[in-house]
């Protein structure tokens, strides 16, 4: 029989060497997996805008939205028939109050004074005739040569001339007015339309259509409505002194103009529950213009020690009006805040902050209570 016994034995010692091989190299492997292996990385910090809530005067104001209108319009128009025969002005031309802008053919005219002349020098003749022998006829009374009857109809003829003398001075005044309506001038400062007539058509004394549209423009005048509810305050701080009023053209990219409020409507308007009220511009600058939309900001007065921060940084959501507060150690605060009011880029917080605190004003979609944040680019309050 062969021998076998130790060819088991050598198998049964291979088996063994790799099992202890591969235990060994396992136990390498898990121990230098461990080594490579690194702490896990924090979540990186938040960068966002933040701003300090900040304590100042700010005006309180009604906003509402207005429309231009022309401090004063005439519809220019001629007083007489005639020709045009000058035009003297560009359409959309400034215009003083005085300049010439239309002439009518006045040659009539002219014959109608030149008529009226002569009536007169004819009639100042009858009636010098006629008083020199009304004093005849009283000296002739006097004597008794004449009757008094004669004499009441010699004088009844001087004074009968003397009225027609003047009617005929009458009608000189007359004639030189017609004359003078055969030039048109502006009689306001003011910027002129489109010219509905041009040189060489007819005109009509009265017509229903204006020869030219003039708008005075300085100053200017703003139409605006409030809600009645703030009808007791306008009229409360109009007793205490001058309101003032400013307008802002949409997409101008310049500075509001500043007026001043000078009327407000007798009644309100029970259509829209709004009361009308009307500012005065000087608009030396032509800022505003007639028939163009405005913002238009009444100040009421100036509220001290407001408490503000950048409109951007108050949010909406489940629990009303809040923001986001950035704490001492970087970590964001969820903080309800009441907001009394927004006034152009600054709320106005009635409750729920403190003076010098920072808040959130750009990055909130990212944030949530206890995140850590990272200052990106602090911003002010505006005033």
């Amino acid at each position: 029989m062969p021998v076998t016994r130790p060819k088991k034995l050598l198998f049964s010692g291979i088996v063994c060497a790799a099992v202890l091989a591969g235990a060994l190299l396992a136990y390498k492997g898990t121990e230098i997996r461990a080594q490579d292996a690194k702490p896990a990385r924090a979540a990186p910090d938040i960068p966002v805008s933040v701003a300090t809530v900040a304590q100042q005067s700010i005006a309180m104001r009604i906003q509402a939205i207005g429309n231009v209108e022309a401090y004063s319009t005439v519809a220019l128009k001629a007083r007489v028939d005639g020709q045009i025969v000058e035009v003297n002005f560009r359409e959309g031309q400034d215009v003083r109050k005085g300049a010439v802008l239309f002439k009518i053919d006045s040659r009539s005219f002219e014959a109608a004074l030149r008529r009226a002349e002569a009536n007169l020098t004819r009639d100042t003749a009858q009636k010098e005739q006629t008083r020199s022998q009304e004093r005849r006829y009283q000296e002739l009374l006097q004597k008794n040569f004449v009757s008094k009857e004669a004499y009441a109809q010699i004088r009844t003829n001087a004074d009968s001339a003397e009225a027609v003398a003047l009617a005929s001075m009458a009608a000189i005044e007359n004639a030189k007015l017609q004359l003078e309506y055969c030039t048109i001038r502006s009689p306001i400062d003011g910027f002129v339309g489109r010219v509905m007539l041009q040189i060489g058509n007819m005109v009509k004394a009265n017509d229903t259509n204006a020869l030219v549209i003039i708008n005075q423009v300085r100053p200017i005048y703003v139409n605006f409505a409030i809600p009645e509810q703030s009808l007791s305050a306008v009229r409360g701080h109009m007793a205490k002194g001058q309101l003032f009023v400013e307008a802002l053209p949409p997409n101008s990219g310049r500075a509001a103009v500043p007026g001043k409020l000078s009327f407000v409507d007798n009644a309100v308007d029970t259509t829209t529950g709004t009361i009308k009220l009307k500012a005065v511009f000087p608009n030396k600058d032509l800022a505003l213009w007639p028939g163009q939309f405005v913002g238009a900001s009444l100040k009421l007065y100036d509220q001290k020690e407001a408490l503000t921060v950048p409109s951007q940084s108050v949010q909406t959501g489940p629990i009303g009006q809040y923001v986001y507060v950035v704490k001492q150690n970087m970590t964001t605060e969820v903080r309800k805040v009441e907001v009394d009011r927004i006034d152009g880029d600054n709320a106005i917080i009635a409750k729920g902050l403190q003076q010098g605190e920072t808040v959130v004003v750009k990055g909130q979609l990212r944030l949530a209570p206890g995140t850590k944040v990272m200052i990106a680019r602090p911003e002010a309050a505006k005033s």
